[in-house]
């Protein structure tokens, strides 16, 4: 998905449209999947080591972390940034799309002459 690094958007901050510059906002950094806390837990009562039934600890998953079907994209959460005020603001809901590019008008429009030079 393709868009441009500039915007005219409504700004709640000046209460008007203004030209805004679009930004992609990263993950961050991904929680295990247990806390650091469980596990210790886990550790001092014995669990996740040893012999015998460990519940939780004891069996293996019936499908591996690759078999399963995950799904192929991510959401992509866009903020907006005033270019008056400087607030950002982020967009309400993430767009699912494998791919996000800003791109400048510059490019979009070199690009657009290349499809029609290809055409002709």
């Amino acid at each position: 998905m393709k868009l441009p690094k500039t915007t005219k958007r409504y700004c709640p901050y000046c209460k008007k449209h203004t030209e805004q510059k679009i930004s992609l906002l990263s993950s961050g950094q991904k929680r295990p999947a247990t806390k650091h806390g469980s596990l210790q837990r886990a550790r001092k009562r014995g669990r996740g080591r040893g012999f015998g039934n460990l519940g939780k600890w004891g069996s293996k998953p019936p499908a591996s972390k690759y078999k399963r079907k995950t799904k192929s994209t991510t959401k992509k959460v866009f903020m907006y940034t005033c270019q008056i005020c400087k607030k950002s603001k982020q967009a309400k809901k993430g767009i699912r799309v494998s791919r996000a590019q800003l791109e400048t008008k510059e490019e979009k429009e070199r690009q657009e002459k290349e499809k029609t030079g290809e055409n002709k």
